[in-house]
């Protein structure tokens, strides 16, 4: 970890917290998710640096120790992809690879159908490619934790009855189980959790730790506008289609799979209509966490698919 540089540069006149290591001439940026800093990387940062490449994972705008948005309100998915080519440009970065875990995976995405020149692949985890539609959760019961947290203000009431690390380990324990959270009537999200639910054996006080220093930096509102209090927004690319190289990692045990219809739209290859350049890895005992939870395994899936395309 101590060999893991840290610097902040200005894109797009946010100041964003930039965590680097490697050398390599290949080039790998890696995107958080929720409720997940750069420190979410640090296993595979090192682990590519060591095959040869050089990594770079910003903290999201709004995220750990980056500024969080001058209008925040209007803050979306395209300021990330945005802030993606911006900082590839301040790099003098031509072509990388893009690695996003949970909705760090869209904006990914989102630069390889607009900017597919500057992508040499795609590697998500957790989240396959989709055409978003509008309104996607009305489906879900109302105390599902996202519509729960698009409500402005009512996460913020939530969490501020907690101290933010205990607010991250909640959040850490639900996201690693296997079934939605959802809470029942008059409930919110953290009351699911039960006080003496331990932390997953994986993620230890070091990591709540280190998540708690960045969080207690940026709060939660610029976290909770981005992703969920902006999934109104839709593509208005016709028949998108991402045709760079991608991979995707999947956990078995991801609660993301209960969203309806979305394993058999991976399983049954559906999504390869829209990513017709795709391999699928699943890991049967894997988490919303995966990368964390079996490291060494998903280094050695990247390290490989960044191999095998490095001239793309």
């Amino acid at each position: 970890m101590d060999q893991i540089q840290h610097n902040h540069v200005i894109i797009r006149g946010v100041k964003l917290h930039i965590a680097e290591i490697g050398a390599g001439p290949s080039v790998v940026v890696f995107l958080h998710g929720f409720p997940e800093i750069w420190y979410s990387w640090r296993h595979q940062m090192i682990a590519v640096a060591k095959a040869g490449y050089r990594a770079i994972a910003p903290d999201l705008r709004g995220y750990g120790l980056s500024d969080h948005p001058p209008q925040l309100e209007n803050a979306s998915f395209d300021d990330f992809a945005d802030d993606i080519l911006a900082m590839l440009d301040y790099f003098g970065i031509p072509k990388a690879f893009l690695v996003g875990k949970d909705f760090g995976a869209w904006p990914a995405y989102l630069v390889s159908l607009l900017h597919p020149e500057r992508v040499s692949g795609v590697v998500s985890l957790g989240v396959p490619f989709f055409i978003p539609r509008p309104n996607p959760f009305d489906d879900f019961p109302e105390g599902f934790y996202i519509l729960k947290w698009k409500e402005p203000g009512r996460a913020e009431a939530d969490f501020s009855r907690f101290d933010v690390k205990t607010v991250l380990q909640n959040i850490y324990i639900l996201f690693s189980g296997s079934e939605l959270p959802i809470a029942k009537d008059g409930k919110e999200i953290m009351d699911l959790v039960e006080p003496s639910t331990p932390l997953p054996p994986w993620f230890t006080e070091e990591d709540l730790a280190a998540y708690a220093s960045l969080y207690e930096n940026s709060g939660f509102s610029a976290p909770l506008q981005v992703p969920y209090r902006s999934l109104h927004k839709e593509i208005t690319i016709t028949d998108p289609k991402v045709e760079v190289p991608t991979l995707l990692i999947m956990g078995g045990k991801d609660y993301i799979l209960k969203f309806p219809g979305l394993e058999e739209y991976i399983t049954s290859g559906k999504v390869k209509d829209h990513v017709p350049d795709l391999e699928i890895k699943f890991f049967p005992e894997g988490t919303h966490f995966i990368q964390e939870q079996f490291p060494d395994q998903v280094n050695q899936l990247i390290t490989t698919f960044l191999n095998g395309h490095i001239c793309s």
